[in-house]
């Protein structure tokens, strides 16, 4: 894929973490867009500062240090647009994932239906529900108010009604939530969004609009087997900044320099996603992963459908802890290669919900951590792969479909200690099929660019044109139902040197492959005993192009779904095997 610069705007891209705060510059260099360097500096959103602004300042003054650009007046205003003596940005750019969770009462007519769509929109950003009203709900109007009015939620999320369905049963419910709101002081009053039947839609604005502050959305059920979360997805993204911009100093500054539109960090990420999944094989998907202190989030994209989960529940700062709802201890220890006993297991999970800013200082934590990000991975994955299209899921299976590339983020991934413990992490816990790449987003740029992506959709192009993801490897997966130790794969690699290499894969094992980073290879696949490699079907083989990565080519017979011993000694020397195997 070429392309050509049509013009030279520069842009500053913020990200805030609940942990770091990110500026990142980029600009035409040589006729092409480029990434240049990132200032980082600790989020400031809490005590002392209680203020986004002042990290945002830090990352921005140590990324004038890096690049010696002058970003800023000597009244600390943003220099916009670019001046000619070269200081300053033309654009600029500001994505969110601190703070906590916002509250959601999610509202619908049948709590298997519409009130699951509010429930699953409540899942595409950082929110967390509170409480669920429907129908059925055998609380009176009264006690409904009440729970309202006691837990005071940021935003009220109400579905119900097929398109031009059920009309009567929606305004009986809409009739606590607006008494509710009326009653609700003004500096608490919630953010209501309907995305319900539409033919209600002016109706809903005469009750509610004088209210709370009412947003109206495409109806995320506008037939029975049908949801659509996409547009609603996106208002909920524009009431999270609202609601920070409300509640959090400095984050209105942000919101007038990036022209009033702030991007929660998640949606921006399934935005870049979403592009990337147009321009691949439409026959696989796009998948990204993001593990973060504040959640972790997992954006799946099919030919430009997306399927988002956002999890703060299983994130690796303050939510730590919630990962324990969702896993059970022995799921998370089976990860750690050491000795490590539960309570000690148990008192660092807690502990790093209370200081989500500390590092993993001995061997036995950063195992510890390892694991948990596994886990937080595993768990996420399984939660929104509930969404997956029905033409690319596999009903009653536990496999994943196929995905070309994989994209990864996050500073337990980023910072890991070698890209072997990163890919073994992702190996691990995503446990891809057949043959895809493995790119790390080691400067945390990907939500940056999905966010670029709606004003200068060239700069994002460009950018990922170039190396500034790092390629961890191509991985082969083959999948075979057979007994460890029987061969299910031979492979024949030419590389550009004209060598060939020869090698048969037993089920069980994983095997590297050196290739270097940026050199190309054909490899020829003969999957044996009826082993699937991706080919469209079990035992069809063929050829395939792979790039060299920092890993080379690795394949990964371990067996899907992966199954670890369950003695322990045997268990934790298979990882360690493992983790040697790819370098360590």
């Amino acid at each position: 894929m070429t392309s050509s610069v049509v013009s030279s705007a520069s842009l500053l891209a913020v990200d805030i973490g609940d942990i770091t705060t990110r500026a990142a510059l980029f600009d035409v260099v040589n006729g092409r867009y480029r990434f240049l360097a990132v200032g980082t500096a600790p989020t400031t959103a809490m005590a002392p500062f209680q203020d986004v602004g002042e990290g945002v300042r830090r990352a921005m003054d140590r990324l004038q240090e890096i690049t010696g650009r002058r970003l800023v007046d000597q009244d600390e205003r943003l220099i916009m647009p670019a001046r000619s003596d070269g200081a300053g940005i033309d654009s600029f750019s500001a994505t969110l994932s601190f703070g906590p969770p916002i509250r959601v009462v999610a509202v619908g007519l049948l709590e298997d239906v519409s009130l699951e769509s509010a429930r699953h929109l409540a899942t595409t950003t950082y929110a967390r529900v509170v409480d669920n009203i429907h129908l059925n709900d055998r609380r009176k109007p009264e006690e409904r108010i009440d729970a309202i009015m006691r837990l005071r939620p940021d935003v009220i999320a109400i579905a119900g009604g097929m398109e031009d369905g059920a009309s009567h049963s929606v305004l009986q419910l809409l009739e606590s939530v607006g008494l509710a709101c009326y009653l609700i002081p003004d500096g608490d009053k919630p953010e209501v969004l309907y995305a319900g039947n539409q033919s209600l839609a002016e109706e809903v604005q005469v009750r509610l609009g004088e209210h709370a502050g009412l947003h109206i959305a495409p109806n995320v059920r506008p037939a029975l087997e049908v949801e659509q979360l996409g547009p609603a997805h996106y208002r909920l993204a524009q009431i999270l900044g609202s609601v920070r911009s409300h509640k959090v100093s400095g984050v209105q500054e942000l919101k007038t320099w990036a022209g009033d539109q702030l991007s929660p960090t998640a949606t921006a990420f399934g935005r870049i996603v979403r592009f990337l999944s147009m321009i691949y094989d439409p026959a696989k998907g796009v998948l990204g992963v993001d593990v973060g202190a504040s959640a972790t989030t997992v954006a799946a994209a099919f030919a430009g459908e997306l399927s988002l989960g956002v999890y703060p529940q299983l994130g690796l700062g303050k939510g730590v802890s919630g990962l324990l709802r969702h896993s059970q201890l022995e799921e998370i220890a089976r990860w750690v290669p050491l000795e490590v006993g539960y309570d000690y297991l148990r008192d660092y999970l807690y502990n790093k919900s209370i200081y989500p800013a500390s590092l993993p200082v001995t061997e036995e934590d950063m195992a510890i951590e390892q694991a948990v990000a596994r886990q937080a991975i595993r768990t996420a994955l399984h939660l929104v792969s509930r969404s997956f299209p029905a033409r690319f899921s596999q009903p009653g299976s536990e496999l994943m479909p196929g995905f070309e590339p994989i994209m990864a983020t996050g500073s337990v991934l980023t910072q890991a200690p070698t890209p072997a413990q990163a890919l073994m992490i992702l190996l691990d816990a995503l446990q891809p099929t057949g043959v895809t790449t493995m790119v790390l987003d080691q400067n945390n740029l990907a939500a940056m660019l999905g966010t670029a992506a709606v004003e200068n959709p060239l700069l994002t192009v460009q950018v990922l044109e170039s190396s500034t993801f790092l390629s961890l490897g191509t991985i082969i997966s083959p999948i075979a139902s057979v007994r460890t130790g029987t061969p299910v794969l031979r492979l024949r690699m030419n590389n550009e040197t004209g060598e060939d290499l020869d090698l048969e894969v037993k089920q069980g094992s994983l095997e590297v492959i050196p290739l270097p980073m940026g050199k190309s290879a054909r490899i020829q696949l003969q999957p044996l005993h009826r082993a699937d490699v991706g080919m469209g079907s079990p035992g069809r083989g063929g050829k395939v192009r792979v790039m060299g990565g920092a890993l080379g080519v690795v394949i990964d017979a371990r067996g899907r779904p992966l199954e670890l011993p369950a003695d322990l000694g045997r268990r934790q020397e298979l990882i360690r095997k493992w983790l040697w195997t790819l370098g360590g």
